[in-house]
């Protein structure tokens, strides 16, 4: 259960106060984990029901990918497609709210949250995440084609050559590098501000900066759950990405647990 946490969430007009960020240890974010299996146990029906919309997504984009002969695009693409987790995630946020508050759940309170407080600021944040992805997946492309030319061969030829020769080894430990940082970049910039947006009524360039102060001003916890996020997400896509259905439900009420934590509004 979370520690009590100063500031109230409320509805109320724009707030242009900027929030403090509270110092945080690994066992604040054992514990966002714990409350975030909670929370699914409690509300199984919402958190289950983004999880199946997500792992849909993700297969959908698979399959596109596989049908135009861009099977070399399927891991950028899954990796990519992670990076949208955090939008998917907004009603889950809605229901640990709730459940923290004691509000009652219901389909048109949860998946509305768009009109509630930060609406206005909330729609540029997937803007964000959409801009990534597709750049992720223009770079992905590129260094496929410095890599290997124009030739589209066979799925395991390929496999074959990027794990057994140089060259492909060195295209995949550069594919992975520069995919580290775009979701490096995504995690700073939305893991506290997507939260933060459904909680107060304020501008989404606050929400941004507020995250990368809480991960500046916590390196080591809020990277651990960085990394816990990435293992988790890559376990998650391994049996045909269906561990999503479970995975993205529990982080994303873990994530608004650890913003409970972190961020402190001014009274």
């Amino acid at each position: 259960m979370d520690q009590p946490l100063p500031g109230e969430l409320t509805s109320r007009g724009p707030d242009k106060v900027v929030p403090d960020i509270n110092p945080i240890t690994l066992g604040d974010v054992a514990a966002a984990l714990r409350s975030g299996v909670s929370d699914l146990v409690k509300a199984p029906a919402y958190g289950l029901a983004v999880g199946v919309f997500y792992s849909a997504g993700g297969i959908l984009v698979y399959v596109l990918a596989a049908m135009t002969g861009l099977f070399y695009l399927a891991y950028p693409l899954a990796a990519g497609f992670a990076l949208l987790g955090p939008f998917c995630a907004i009603a889950l946020y809605e229901v640990s709210r709730r459940l923290e508050t004691g509000e009652p759940l219901s389909i048109r309170a949860v998946f509305g949250v768009v009109t509630g407080p930060g609406s206005h600021s909330l729609g540029w944040m997937p803007m964000l995440n959409l801009f990534a992805f597709f750049i992720w997946v223009d770079v992905a492309a590129a260094l496929y084609l410095g890599f290997f030319g124009l030739r589209r061969p066979e799925f395991l030829p390929l496999l074959t050559d990027i794990l057994t020769t140089p060259h492909g080894l060195l295209f995949l430990v550069l594919g992975n590098a520069v995919g580290a940082v775009f979701a490096l970049l995504i995690y700073s910039t939305t893991v506290v501000g997507y939260p933060l947006l459904l909680d107060r009524d304020t501008d989404f360039i606050t929400a941004i900066v507020t995250s990368v102060k809480s991960v500046r001003q916590n390196p080591v916890p809020m990277l651990a759950f960085g990394a816990i996020i990435g293992v988790l997400m890559f376990i998650a896509m391994l049996p045909v990405l269906l561990g999503l259905i479970v995975v993205l439900p529990v982080l994303g009420h873990a994530t608004w647990h650890l913003y409970r934590r972190v961020v402190r509004w001014p009274d």
